[in-house]
């Protein structure tokens, strides 16, 4: 944990250093532990306490006296309506929005289709509309939300805030959308890669003794792979990690927008599965319209996600067509996943995101066994595969903590 200065002039961070302590503990910390754990003096901590107090960012909650002699002393934790931050979800299905207490906990939440075409203005609009209801919904004082962060697909220009070139929202190409909402907000905003937010939302989740290297396996309209490595989400040199789509798994599968055959991404991506179960004659057109084997329909996001559903659901009732696409997915996940757990060491797999419940029993039924089927003999350990407990909001989730973490988590820099 960083340390405190005994120097007025970096209050602030000296602020930043106590509260992010006082968030990291379980119980709640006294003065004196503070003191211990920053290396700040008692008589700084006295008064960072002071303005934190009257910030309303902390609280005292009871007296601390089990075993330790002398006069109790006086426990102080977050007060969770202390501050407050929105995260957007930003994915060509769906847009998912949350307002996060100062804890991290989901106080309000939001959920409406992206628009089909995915143009860039009009998602915006959506956006604001989403935000307006959560903070609507809520009744938080305005000067009690922080900021705004958004996880969107990648690349991203994290320094600038922009879209670059989403490949599946080609709408959204080279958009200003940090400046675009801080403007309509006149709320301090930031962008995030999605799979880097997901993996942002379920570190600060995790449970007292959960492993420190994992991945998360974000699954929504595309699929990409969040790091947490020694116990820190891994972003990459210029925040654009994850993405994980082009390792090639199948050889002489489908064809990817990158040209080449058999790719991880592709392989798993919901609008290919569908396409799959449209082939195979599990699922109708919509329109009626021809199908002919091999050749890809064109299909806006609202349609697939429909037929993703019912391709799901097909399967589920025993559909052994469906279910052999699905498991074709399982088989090529595990490919992937098993060169990923023996080239970085990880011991645990996390899954989520907005098209993970409809696969999730399928996935962690079969997923284990066919990772040991294909064991190359390198790993001393098992990995543990599971479901996030965030839920589908996990991504939007990440983007508010990444807000609340950029505000209150110590940095050098800001010195």
């Amino acid at each position: 944990m960083p340390k405190g200065a005994n120097l007025p002039a970096i209050a602030a961070f000296n602020e930043t250093v106590v509260l992010d302590a006082v968030r990291r503990s379980e119980g709640g910390l006294s003065r004196v532990e503070l003191a211990s754990v920053s290396g700040l003096s008692a008589q700084t901590v006295t008064n960072v306490v002071r303005r934190l107090l009257a910030q309303g960012l902390i609280k005292e909650a009871g007296k601390q006296n089990e075993g330790s002699p002398g006069k109790p002393r006086t426990l102080l934790r977050l007060d969770p309506a202390g501050a407050y931050a929105v995260g957007v979800h930003l994915d060509p299905t769906v847009i998912t929005c949350v307002l996060l207490d100062l804890e991290g906990e989901v106080v309000e939440h939001d959920r409406r289709p992206s628009p089909p075409d995915g143009d860039a203005e009009a998602t915006l609009a959506v956006i604001l509309e989403a935000i307006g209801s959560v903070l609507t919904a809520s009744g938080v004082e305005p000067d009690r939300v922080i900021g705004v962060g958004v996880a969107a697909p990648g690349p991203i220009d994290a320094e600038t805030g922009v879209v670059v070139r989403p490949p599946l929202i080609p709408g959204w190409n080279d958009f200003h959308l940090r400046d675009e909402l801080t403007s309509a907000t006149g709320l301090p905003s930031l962008v995030a890669k999605d799979v880097i937010s997901a993996a942002v939302a379920e570190r600060w989740r995790d449970p007292a003794g959960a492993s420190k290297d994992y991945a998360f396996v974000y699954y929504g309209t595309g699929a990409g792979i969040g790091l947490v490595l020694g116990g820190e989400v891994y972003t990459g040199s210029t925040e654009n990690a994850g993405d994980a789509g082009h390792v090639l798994v199948d050889p002489g599968g489908a064809l990817c927008a990158c040209g080449r055959r058999g790719c991880w991404g592709e392989s798993v991506r919901p609008q290919r599965l569908v396409m799959q179960g449209l082939w195979a004659g599990v699922l109708t057109p919509p329109g009626d319209e021809e199908v002919i084997d091999g050749v890809d329909l064109d299909l806006d996001v609202e349609v697939v996600d429909t037929l993703f559903t019912q391709l799901t659901a097909a399967a589920d009732a025993g559909d052994e067509r469906a279910a052999g696409i699905l498991d074709r997915s399982i088989r090529n996940t595990a490919f992937y996943l098993s060169n990923l757990a023996a080239l970085l060491d990880i011991d645990r797999v996390v899954f989520g995101g907005p098209s993970w419940s409809r696969v999730e029993r399928r996935y962690l039924e079969q997923l284990p066994a066919r990772m040991a089927e294909i064991d190359m003999s390198i790993l001393t350990h098992p990995v543990l595969i599971q479901g996030t407990e965030v839920g589908e909001d996990v991504a939007a989730v990440g983007a508010a903590c990444l807000v609340l973490d950029e505000t209150f988590s110590p940095r050098v820099g800001r010195l």
